[in-house]
């Protein structure tokens, strides 16, 4: 079916997915942002902030913000771009045997114009199933000159704890410390959150593993080169109005992206990246 089920989450428009297992996801409107997956039979797996900011120019405290065509403040743009606090259409929504998915696009306007005269569009699409998450985000040069783009999903996974988790796979993997504003090479495969971590993995493989007492999350990439790592730490919480001082603890961004090397597009060209979930 192609009926699209528009519903309410905290005041404001949403997709709703429901996979005939059970599996779940909501994707508001504003900013085609992924704000729930709860797989079949299990639970939420994506941090939410309970003080988040909904509507119009507000930025979206957790979920999976969509970034582009700039990532944070590496640019002339407003911080991570110009999508995520905007309101995208809802193209499709269906069920196709096991799996519920829906797409979601952006398309260039004035207002986008003013700050990056390039024609685009933006597509994501997200897909559930039982213990399985699919975001696909596709990007198409509408217009008639190149143009250069960096893009990420700001993926928030929940924690019990984060001091305890441990995020595998990015051993021998260069990385900027945002935090240090230094270079450096993962010389261990574990990844552990002691404090504020801030850093930009580079050709990153294409499987990590988030490991917590009871629970293994397997993160796919594809065409995604890089991973950022993020949480604020106690400090870093504290000074942020739309998120618990305390719940730096119970979230851990690991976010598939592509930041040290620009993406270029040539009228017509289309890219798409991927990041994939199993629990």
């Amino acid at each position: 079916m192609n009926d699209i089920r528009l519903t309410e989450f905290r005041g404001q428009p949403a997709v709703a997915l429901r996979a005939p297992d059970g599996a779940r996801a909501t994707v508001l409107l504003h900013g085609a942002h992924l704000v729930s997956w709860i797989p079949a039979g299990g639970e939420e797996q994506l941090y939410l902030s309970p003080t988040a900011r909904y509507g119009v120019g507000a930025s979206v405290r957790g979920g999976v913000p969509v970034i582009f065509p700039q990532f944070n403040e590496r640019g002339p743009l407003p911080r991570h771009g110009l999508v995520r606090t905007r309101s995208w259409t809802p193209v499709q929504s269906v069920v196709r045997g096991e799996h519920a998915l829906a797409t979601l696009r952006f398309t260039d306007d004035m207002a986008t114009r003013a700050h990056w005269p390039h024609g685009f569009t933006a597509e994501l699409t997200v897909s559930v199933s039982g213990r399985d998450l699919d975001l696909e985000l596709a990007i198409t040069n509408t217009g008639d000159t190149p143009f250069d783009f960096n893009t990420a999903l700001h993926t928030y996974l929940r924690c019990q704890n984060v001091e305890k988790a441990q995020l595998e796979g990015l051993q021998g993997c260069h990385y900027e410390d945002a935090l240090l504003g230094t270079e450096a090479d993962q010389w261990g495969d574990v990844t552990a959150v002691i404090g504020a971590i801030d850093r930009v993995y580079h050709q990153v493989p294409r499987q990590l593993i988030l490991r917590e007492l009871g629970r293994r999350l397997r993160i796919g990439l594809t065409d995604f080169e890089d991973t950022v790592v993020w949480n604020p730490g106690p400090e870093g919480a504290a000074a942020l109005s739309d998120m618990p001082a305390d719940d730096w603890q119970h979230m851990l961004c690991v976010e598939a992206a592509c930041v040290r090397e620009p993406i270029t597009l040539v009228p017509g060209d289309e890219w798409a990246g991927r990041q994939s979930f199993t629990c």
